[in-house]
């Protein structure tokens, strides 16, 4: 998986040049990848593979002190989003499954989404996600199907 000097740069310059003409049509990054902070960490873009990095951050806790499952899904969705402009034609979110292993805490600091791009069947497309710890500990797991709006 590459490494990215300026992944933000490589990732929404990749997603407009796919879009060409209609890329002015779209907000790139969009307003919720700031909001929640995100960083492009790694891209591979044969393998169908993005990781990003989300912090977490007392805003984001529940009245448990926890991260909200609600913030991990969107975590999920603004990795697999994205991915889904770098590999295919524009496309919304269908549904998102998450299945959540761990409780995820302030002292993380930061967890990491991978997003898998599994494939295509008809107009829908198939992710995979895993959300881990920095130190690697598998928190959630995700799966996303998408509809192809344009071609």
């Amino acid at each position: 998986m590459e490494k990215l000097d300026k992944p933000e740069t490589i990732i929404f310059k990749t997603i407009r040049e796919r879009l060409g003409d209609k890329a002015d049509d779209f907000v790139i990054p969009p307003p919720v990848f700031r909001t929640l902070r995100g960083e492009f960490l790694a891209v591979d873009l044969k393998a169908g593979l993005l990781r990003t990095r989300f912090p977490i951050l007392p805003e984001y806790l529940n009245p448990y002190g926890l991260l909200q499952g609600g913030i991990i899904a969107a975590a999920v969705d603004n990795t697999i989003g994205p991915l889904s402009m770098l590999v295919a034609a524009p496309n919304v979110t269908r549904r998102l499954e998450m299945k959540y292993s761990q409780a995820v805490t302030l002292d993380l600091k930061n967890i990491l989404v991978e997003g898998r791009y599994l494939g295509v069947e008809g107009q829908f497309l198939k992710f995979s996600a895993e959300v881990r710890a920095p130190e690697g500990d598998l928190l959630a797991r995700a799966r996303a199907y998408h509809y192809v709006t344009q071609e």
